[in-house]
């Protein structure tokens, strides 16, 4: 199964290369679906945050993209209150040459520097856009309530 080969590759890629502040692990009875956690970075607006996620790779991949789904509450303009997170090389951009580093990477990157460019939420968004200061607090605040 080329799938099952792939995952074996890139899980030992992920585990020779961490990344800091990330932690994997995928399921024992199922390699194709990943605990992953984000211990927030310092300079981040959720610092001192842990935010839980699961990384699910479909029977077909690398094809096919993965899909991520945030188990933390988190305030942020890319992750919506269901837990998806809006990344273009998890949707339209996807190729199968892409590694699961890159896409952790990228993951870890979004969270730590939330923009307003592209969002899943407008309103946190445009919130983070004209008042950053209201955008910190509630971050904070929620980081401190759900991680």
């Amino acid at each position: 199964m080329t799938a099952l080969r792939r995952i074996q590759k890139e899980l030992t890629d992920v585990r020779q290369r961490p990344l800091p502040g990330l932690t994997v692990e995928p399921q024992e009875d199922n390699l194709f679906l990943w605990k992953c956690s984000i211990k927030a970075a310092i300079d981040s607006p959720y610092k001192g945050g842990t935010f839980h996620f699961t990384l699910t790779l479909p029977d077909n991949f690398p094809f096919k993209p993965p899909t991520v789904h945030f188990l933390t509450k988190i305030y942020h303009p890319g992750i919506n209150e269901e837990g998806s997170i809006c990344v273009p090389v998890l949707r339209d951009q996807w190729k199968p040459a892409i590694s699961l580093s890159s896409v952790l990477e990228i993951i870890l990157e979004k969270v730590n520097n939330p923009s307003p460019d592209d969002p899943y939420e407008p309103e946190i968004a445009a919130q983070l856009k004209d008042d950053k200061v209201k955008f910190l607090a509630t971050a904070k605040e929620w980081t401190k309530k759900y991680a």
